[in-house]
């Protein structure tokens, strides 16, 4: 590996997360957004959950200009770094705050959706993102085992997996700002949320998740689109 590459492996292990500011230019940013709106456009009927709770699964799975992003060399070679020499895509959705969706997101670890072995993902910025308008949190060395998810998921935000918030010391949260085309790179045991949103502009993010492609795990039947990137 690279220098860098080695840098980011060590804080990786560390810290369960990266930040990695500007990994695309704006304009990229942009272009993905706009991929998002169209195909959230053309859903008809069902967008009316979709915008119910912000999210979307499958970009990657219905869209060209997805299904080669989850490729780019620039995810990869971090990735490569964090995860191992063998990458497989797995899984992408977004996630959108605004006016009507502005809650913010409960503290929880991925890990309890899938099990299995340990999958990063990435939470790549398509607006620019503040405290204000719902940055992602992340909590330092939670990503060492998992974390018991006990807290109460009756508000129709989704998160059936969520800790309860008097659980989780706050004081100790790092909040990833950014421009739009930053990216946080986290293991699906990285304990995170993320801020509300107070002011009504859009937060659009695009999410990829990805696995060591030699890992034994179980067969993910949401995993639709995977295919080996590296």
């Amino acid at each position: 590996m690279t220098p860098e590459q080695d840098r980011w492996k060590a804080q990786f292990e560390r810290d369960g997360y990266l930040i990695i500011p500007n990994l695309f230019p704006r304009q990229e940013a942009t272009r993905l957004k706009a991929e998002c709106l169209r195909i959230l456009n053309s859903l008809g009927n069902p967008s009316e959950g979709i915008l119910k709770t912000g999210v979307y699964v499958g970009l990657a799975a219905n869209s060209e200009v997805f299904a080669e992003a989850v490729a780019d060399s620039r995810l990869l070679d971090v990735l490569e770094a964090t995860l191992g020499e063998e990458i497989e895509f797995l899984s992408d959705k977004f996630v959108f705050k605004n006016d009507s969706t502005g809650f913010g997101s409960p503290w929880h670890q991925d890990w309890h959706y899938w099990h299995g072995s340990n999958k990063h993902s990435i939470w790549v910025a398509l607006d620019d993102v503040t405290t204000d308008n719902g940055a992602l949190k992340v909590m330092p060395g939670s990503h060492l085992a998992p974390i018991t998810h006990d807290g109460d998921a009756s508000d129709g935000h989704g998160f059936g997996h969520r800790m309860r918030p008097d659980a989780v010391d706050e004081s100790k949260a790092v909040t990833g700002e950014m421009e739009a085309g930053g990216a946080i790179f986290f293991s699906d045991l990285t304990l995170h949320s993320s801020h509300p949103n107070t002011t009504g502009a859009d937060r659009w993010v695009w999410i990829p998740t990805y696995r060591d492609a030699s890992a034994d795990d179980p067969d993910y039947k949401w995993a639709v689109a995977r295919k080996i990137v590296r």
